[in-house]
């Protein structure tokens, strides 16, 4: 437990790193900072926080960065002492959604966008899972005598869609009257309730068959679109922080971003922490993410599994980062009629 004062050093370190990249000394603590005790105390408690790990020396002749450990410290006192203040652009942005929602794909990309322009870092949005979305309508046009295009519609605006090969020849007529069973059918049903009435279709019944062949390819739609629900920008501007001159340290961490298995895995984690979640550096389980700060939380209705976040440098002005995640989330979820989870 860091007592008052070395709180307050630390809080001074940290933020003063954040800001400049390069080792923070005693002086500049003692000339920029309001820490109500003498260059000689803080001298001291710099050397208590590198003894209990909250802080290192790059080098004997060099000032103090923190660690992973006093990086957290920090984060825990900021989510201690209330949300940070969203500013005007960030909320300019928020109200932007409205104007878009039920464009879901458009609404995701311009998210990121705004995230990774808010804060410089890279953002991460995971759109909900199809699967565990209700169908809102399934869209049939006839496209030859074999050929279709399928079009699903989620009650969250996810709007997917696919060519489809019939069996057999199917006239425009025919594909109207399975639209319309389809229809009365799926609505408002998740992919896990569309499986039993998928295997309870009699396809010896006249126009069964074309309805089993149909739903067989919604179901086919909503799962692969499950498998590309990850989007990302920023890139370019973590390559233009100091920390990742080298190209070497930052390498690993793209690897995972366009690789995206390990990504969803990281940020669906978030899932079962609940809330707003901070990882920072070694408290991430993908080694990738050694050098890399995440700061994400769920968006969407009760039972949506949406996330947005950013991932960048442990010397990541958290503050501004936590507000900027969480007015995306509270904006994604008010223009997808849902709340987001409380930091």
């Amino acid at each position: 437990m860091l007592s008052e004062r070395r709180r307050r050093v630390l809080k001074a370190l940290v933020e003063e790193y954040i800001a400049s990249g390069q080792p923070v000394g005693s002086k500049l603590l003692v000339d920029c900072y309001h820490l109500g005790c003498s260059p000689a105390t803080v001298r001291s408690e710099l050397a208590a926080l590198e003894e209990t790990g909250y802080v290192y020396q790059p080098h004997v002749s060099s000032g103090r960065v923190p660690t992973d450990t006093g990086y957290r410290a920090f984060v825990d006192e900021l989510l201690e002492t209330g949300e940070p203040a969203v500013d005007s652009e960030a909320l300019q942005v928020r109200r932007s959604y409205l104007e878009i929602a039920g464009e879901i794909d458009e609404l995701i990309r311009q998210t990121s966008v705004a995230l990774s322009h808010l804060t410089h870092y890279v953002a991460v949005v995971m759109a909900p899972t199809l699967n565990l979305s209700r169908i809102k309508r399934v869209d049939l046009v006839s496209m030859g005598p074999r050929r279709a295009l399928l079009v699903v519609i989620t009650e969250s605006g996810q709007v997917v869609s696919r060519h489809v090969a019939l069996s057999d020849d199917t006239t425009p007529e025919q594909l109207a009257e399975a639209e319309r069973a389809l229809n009365a059918s799926l609505a408002d049903k998740r992919a896990v309730e569309v499986r039993p009435l998928l295997r309870a279709l009699d396809t010896g019944r006249a126009g069964h068959a074309l309805l089993a062949e149909i739903m067989g390819q919604v179901l086919d739609c909503l799962e692969e679109a499950d498998r590309d629900r990850l989007y990302h920008v920023g890139v370019p501007e973590l390559l233009a922080l100091p920390e990742f001159a080298d190209t070497s340290v930052i390498r690993p961490f793209l690897t995972v971003l366009e690789d995206g298995l390990v990504m969803l895995e990281t940020l669906s984690e978030v899932m079962r922490d609940g809330g707003l979640t901070v990882r920072i550096g070694s408290e991430n389980r993908a080694r990738e993410l050694g050098h890399m700060s995440l700061v994400a939380t769920k968006y969407g209705s009760e039972n949506a599994d949406g996330i947005v976040g950013v991932i960048g440098p442990t010397r990541m002005d958290y503050s501004r980062s936590i507000a900027a995640v969480h007015s995306a989330a509270e904006g994604l979820s008010e223009a997808l009629g849902g709340s987001a989870e409380n930091a």
